[in-house]
Parts: C-alpha cells; structure tokens; sequence
C-alpha cells in the first residue's frame, strides 16, 4: 500500500467529484479554494440535474488508487454513498466527516487520502474550513501505521 507524507502543497492538483445533491457545495469549494492557490481537477457533475454518485465518485476514487494524485475529494448528499463507493478502491482510505476535528483526526490518525463530505449537511464554510485542515494535517504515523496495515482484506 502508498503511504504518503508530508508531501500536500497548494500546487498539487486536487480531484474533486460530487453528484447532484453535491454539487452547489462542490462549486463553492472550488470557487473559495481557488482564490487561495488551490488546484483543482472538476470531475461533474456539472449541473444539479440527477446522476448517479458513483459515476462521479469512480474517478476520483481511481486518481488515488493509482497515485496520480495525493488527495481528493468526494460529496455527495449525505457523503455516505461516495465514501463507500471510493473505498472499493484498495489503496483508498476515504472519510466521511461532518466537522473541523473529524477532518483533522482522520489525517493524523488514519492516513486518509479522500474526505467525503455530506453536500446537504454542512455549512459552506465550515466544509471550506474543513477540507483546508484535512489537507494541511500531517499523518501522525507510530502506532497507527500498523493498524491501517491491517485495514485491506485478502480474502
């Protein structure tokens, strides 16, 4: 399994994918982040007419697991449905987060590489907040580099 570190700057290219329920969110980040110097990749959906989520979800999903990209990320109405769609993938550790410390903890402690955020849920700039945290917060390592090993299933 990849395992990066330390290795996020605002020049590095952001995937970004939601469906409908998403998508005002989605554009939102984009516009606001993009003032800042981040880059993104707008993987659609590009209206708020209905899609299916994994459509939209599979891309990003994929640009992690190959390692064409450090982060992404996913929105869907409630974040569930593009969080369990993206973490098919085995070297995807997507997170469902609804505010600031779940987006912090889930970079130091479990190394994640997609956070899923619920489009429908969260305040604009609260989700901004939080997407910022998620890609600025370090993995923390140590003891939980083992327990993310033992995270895929060989069957």
């Amino acid at each position: 399994m990849k395992q990066f570190f330390n290795m996020f700057d605002k020049s590095q290219e952001i995937p970004i994918g939601s469906d409908h329920g998403g998508f005002e969110l989605k554009q939102f980040l984009i516009k606001n982040l993009s003032k800042e110097g981040y880059l993104f990749n707008d993987l659609g959906t590009y209206s708020e007419d209905s899609v299916d989520y994994p459509d939209f979800i599979h891309p990003v999903a994929k640009s992690i697991n190959d390692g064409l990209n450090i982060f992404g990320i996913i929105i869907c109405g409630s974040g569930q449905g593009a969080s369990m769609t993206a973490n098919k993938y085995p070297n995807v550790r997507a997170a469902l987060c609804w505010n600031l410390e779940q987006a912090e903890l889930t970079r130091l402690h479990n190394n994640a590489n997609i956070i899923s955020l619920p489009g429908r849920f969260l305040d604009f700039k609260v989700a901004t907040e939080m997407v910022k945290v998620f890609l600025d917060t370090d993995f923390e390592k140590g003891r939980h580099i083992d327990r993310i090993n033992k995270i895929p299933v060989s069957l």
